[in-house]
């Protein structure tokens, strides 16, 4: 089939090879402007960009991708599809309308729920015991198309946000083959939400890690799962940065202050919270490198009493 596939970050990168192994004619590729990132400020490609220049497809890099020159381009191409997975913008009916079968998603969630831009790190985040990836048709609004397929993935105990972005990344890659194989033979069913049974999720922002230490313990640890690998999870310790990387609940009700340290072992550092305790199991300060919880007590003095405060960077 000829394809134009679009999409921008590491999790679109498996759809893009699984397109190309199949023997799939990807006949563009777009994705999203570079950007300088890092405190150098370099010009980076985007991980799709990469990938295509890998296989020496062409990539195009509007900055809307509904501008009616860029819309003629894709039309001049003509697709039999698009693929799109986590693009980062809206595509007009005028893009929609253009391939003969459509334009079809993968999105990282079991529609109709999480529709938006953050649906890994709030299954975590939530507490949810699956996960998974939707093929859908675009429409015009975002995320409610008619679903197409969908594959389910039961969720970890210690699932993080960026285990399970890696878990669904390769079920996206492995479902859309299996969508544009019904597609094509005429035999994909196309189900359409329930609005009734759906919520919308919004950007990740940094300030979303600052620890609020009145939750309760079990809501900070799916915090950090959650958050983990970005933005990740973080407190104030001695007028420092505290990221937390892992932590375990510890059903028992303590004195003392939210964010209070109220147990300190060889191995141990037990904090106050809304209801239980928080033993924090991985940490990072600011400016040093990840360290388990005893290599922190060994080389820094804690004391029982100790709060932990919430930065309030907003």
């Amino acid at each position: 089939m000829r394809i134009i596939f679009m999409g921008t970050p590491d999790f679109s990168v498996p759809a893009l090879e699984a397109l190309v192994g199949a023997g799939h004619e990807v006949i563009a590729v777009v994705t999203q402007p570079d950007k300088p990132k890092g405190r150098g400020k370099e010009v980076q490609m985007t991980p799709v960009k990469e990938k295509a220049l890998e296989y020496q497809i062409p990539v195009y890099q509007p900055v809307k991708a509904r501008d009616p020159e860029f819309v003629k381009i894709l039309t001049d191409m003509e697709p039999e599809a698009i693929v799109v997975a986590a693009f980062g913008q809206l595509l007009p009916k005028s893009i929609l309308d253009i391939p003969r079968y459509g334009c079809l998603n993968i999105h990282a969630s079991l529609l109709p729920k999480y529709r938006g831009a953050s649906p890994i790190q709030y299954a975590v985040i939530n507490g949810e015991k699956e996960s998974g990836i939707t093929t859908m048709m675009m429409a015009e609004t975002l995320d409610t198309g008619d679903m197409l397929d969908q594959e389910a993935v039961i969720l970890d105990e210690k699932e993080t946000g960026g285990s399970l972005h890696d878990k669904l990344s390769e079920i996206g890659g492995r479902l859309i083959l299996k969508t544009l194989k019904k597609m094509e033979e005429g035999t994909a069913v196309r189900t359409p939400q329930d609005d009734s049974n759906t919520c919308y999720v919004g950007m990740i922002k940094k300030s979303m890690g600052d620890i609020d230490w009145s939750m309760d313990a079990e809501s900070i640890e799916r915090l950090i799962r959650g958050l983990n690998p970005w933005p990740s999870a973080y407190t104030g310790w001695n007028g420092k940065v505290m990221k937390l990387w892992e932590a375990k609940v510890v059903e028992k009700e303590y004195e003392g202050v939210y964010g209070q340290v109220v147990e300190v072992g060889r191995d141990c550092m037990i904090v106050k919270t809304g209801k239980g305790g928080l033993s924090i199991r991985e940490l990072q300060l600011q400016g040093k490198k990840r360290m388990d919880i005893g290599a922190f007590l060994r080389g820094y003095q804690v004391s029982e009493g100790t709060v932990l405060k919430q930065l309030e960077q907003k």
